[in-house]
């Protein structure tokens, strides 16, 4: 145990210095922190909603609405495919549990449920004695509807909160249908629930040319049309402006490949440019090419927000949107058009909002307790072991900044569970050496020389410091894997707390402690 070789010297203290060199730039503030250069360590320690503030929403995916949408998509299949097999039939629609159509002609049920056995992938086809077909989706099909949308929708949201230039946002799923979502610093927590909250489903779709409104309302609606207010314009009584729009949609948003709030050069206002990627802009092309002097609307979230007049063939597979926009709703809606649609809407069901005051007076009552016990630790140790006691407090310090180091790199986020894992670390970290050194005291008063009496309580203290240290670990891996929010953070202060105290306390103590033997080779231990 008292002897080290030079290679792993060198390992020691390149741990220890590569340690506080990643816990360097916490000493600095974040603006010098980014400037530093490239090659070397740069990232701090990410502190999470109770040190920082910011917004804690927790959010849930409406599944029933992805059901229904592909169910619609299923009654439009059937409609094509009994016309096509030039089946009569009535009453098709959605119901609660899928989508309903009777033959009108009994003779026909046969043919019928031949020609809708293929319409749709995963759907159960049922049928009763007086022409009714039901077609509901099967159980495995929902679930993995439900899965995809899910998934779909945490992606998408971590696409618009990383537009916001948010640092180290939380997004996790919870349950089978909910999003959690922590975002620390954020000053706007009302414009990241209308981000959120907005599904941003984009179409350009044209307005039908042939039907009035005065027609629309009196209820001669044709089928491939439909009524869509507007956004932002209103008519003569207040209420929003109607559009008559086909249902039809020209290009979906999907298609676009980049969004950009700017102004207008001519007018000055505040508007969106976008971009088409290859098939959209050559279809966008074609329709514009083929309506000139038509309106064409573009519909978000089932309200029309601008319906221009097409002047020319716009085939350069760009475009600007125009309307009664701020220059803040402008940069919203390139953020969202850029992000993407969610596939289902999002409801809010639980929002927190944590101050940065009360976040400064978690950090004030860390500091303060971390500092006390740092003192308390150090004249302990110092006070009962002496020189032995003085290694033990600069392996200490070290600890401390191979924690910092280790929050760092990983950018592990520190709550304020974290700064008690942190404390508890401190008073965790001299145990093993006082173990060592106990033992050591024991050897002294068997009548051991100082080198027998080191090399033998280092040798047989090892086993209790492993013992212990381990299961510690086993349990902070548990709070870790098991628990939520504080609990985790929890435990991952105090599991890097524990590997760094295991590390500093074995090997760099020992190595100060031995090198101190070497070099004075005292008759009697200063213990």
């Amino acid at each position: 145990m008292l002897y080290f070789s030079r290679l792993k010297v060198y390992m020691i203290l390149g741990l220890c210095a590569l340690g506080l060199l990643f816990a360097a730039p916490n000493l600095v503030s974040r603006e010098r922190a980014e400037a530093l250069p490239t090659w070397l360590p740069h990232k701090q320690i990410s502190l999470g909603l109770d040190l920082q503030g910011g917004s804690h929403l927790l959010l849930e995916v409406d599944i029933a609405a992805v059901v229904r949408e592909r169910l619609v998509a299923v009654v439009d299949a059937t409609r094509v495919a009994l016309r096509g097999a030039r089946i009569a039939y009535t009453g098709l629609g959605v119901t609660a549990s899928g989508v309903s159509v009777r033959v009108t002609d009994p003779g026909d049920d046969a043919r019928a449920r031949e020609v809708l056995t293929g319409v749709e992938r995963n759907i159960i086809l049922t049928t009763s004695g007086d022409g009714q077909i039901s077609l509901t989706l099967s159980p495995q099909a929902v679930k993995a509807m439900s899965e995809s949308a899910v998934s779909q929708s945490i992606e998408i949201v971590r696409r618009r909160i990383d537009e916001l230039g948010t640092r180290e946002p939380t997004i996790q799923r919870q349950g089978s249908d909910r999003i959690l979502v922590q975002i620390p610093g954020i000053d706007d927590p009302d414009r990241v629930k209308a981000l959120l909250g907005k599904t941003a489903k984009l179409a350009f779709r044209m307005v039908d040319p042939n039907t009035s409104l005065a027609d629309a309302l009196a209820g001669r609606l044709p089928p491939g049309s439909e009524l869509i207010p507007s956004d932002d314009e209103v008519d003569q009584t207040g209420q929003p402006r109607l559009y008559v729009v086909r249902k039809r949609v020209v290009v979906g948003g999907e298609r676009l490949v980049d969004a950009q709030a700017a102004m207008d050069p001519q007018t000055g206002q505040p508007i969106v440019s976008f971009r088409f990627d290859t098939v959209g802009g050559r279809k966008f092309g074609k329709v514009t090419s083929e309506s000139v002097g038509r309106l064409l609307a573009i519909v978000l979230d089932n309200k029309v927000i601008s319906a221009p007049r097409i002047q020319s063939a716009i085939t350069g597979g760009s475009g600007i949107i125009t309307g009664r926009f701020t220059v803040q709703e402008t940069t919203d809606l390139a953020l969202l058009l850029r992000a993407g649609a969610l596939p289902a809407p999002l409801t809010i069901l639980e929002e927190r909002s944590v101050g940065p005051d009360l976040g400064a007076d978690s950090i004030r009552a860390g500091k303060i307790a971390a500092v006390l016990s740092l003192v308390l630790v150090l004249v302990f140790m110092g006070t009962c072991y002496g020189l032995f006691g003085l290694a033990a407090n600069i392996a200490l310090l070290i600890n401390i900044g191979m924690i910092a180091g280790a929050l760092s790199f990983l950018q592990a986020t520190l709550t304020l569970p974290g700064i008690a894992g942190i404390v508890l670390t401190i008073g965790m970290a001299v145990d093993a050496n006082v173990l060592v050194f106990e033992r050591i005291r024991e050897e002294v008063a068997g009548g051991r020389t100082p080198f027998s009496a080191v090399d033998a309580g280092y040798k047989r203290a090892l086993t209790t410091i492993i013992d212990s240290n381990v299961t510690t670990f086993i349990a902070a891996i548990l709070l870790f894997g098991l628990g939520s929010g504080p609990v985790k953070g929890f435990g991952v202060t105090l599991s890097i707390g524990i590997a760094t105290s295991m590390f500093t306390a074995v090997m760099v103590t020992r190595l100060m402690v031995v090198a101190w033997l070497r070099r004075r080779r005292p008759q009697a231990l200063p213990i």
